[in-house]
């Protein structure tokens, strides 16, 4: 888009979210619109806030809260140096690689386990139909 500033129509449609989801992430303190019209009820979205979009709904597929994407992204808002910034992130990461890591364990042993089962269950359904032919 070549304009600057956007509606809340515009970036639910781009983003394919609703407005309720734009609004809940303005709750969170994720997005900052302005206001205009009457008493404030429009809101008007700038590129800062479509950026910030962007990497909050970035860091939701990658497993971070809301919480912290917001801290994440409140952090290279700032003027500081972007060390600690990164620090910080890289141990989100860090963190969330060990927990899908696990997740990903887990889910191995239960395949493994299914996989005994199903195993057992073809051995005895081919015992009972020895048995008696169906």
């Amino acid at each position: 888009m070549a304009t600057s500033t956007y509606t809340i129509s515009d970036l639910a449609k781009e983003f394919d979210l609703t407005t309720r989801a734009m609004r809940f992430y303005e709750d969170m303190g994720l997005l900052q619109p302005g206001r205009s019209g009457p008493g404030g009820r429009n809101r008007i979205y700038t590129s800062r806030d479509r950026t910030r979009l962007k990497l909050t709904l970035r860091a939701k597929r990658l497993g971070l809260s809301l919480t912290e994407a917001r801290e994440i992204i409140d952090m290279y808002d700032s003027p500081r140096d972007t060390g600690p910034q990164l620090r910080k992130f890289l141990a989100v990461l860090a963190g969330h690689r060990k927990q899908l890591e696990e997740q990903m364990a887990d889910l191995q042993a239960n395949l493994d386990e299914v996989k005994v089962h199903e195993k057992e269950a073809r051995a005895l359904l081919a015992r009972a139909e020895k048995v008696r032919p169906g």
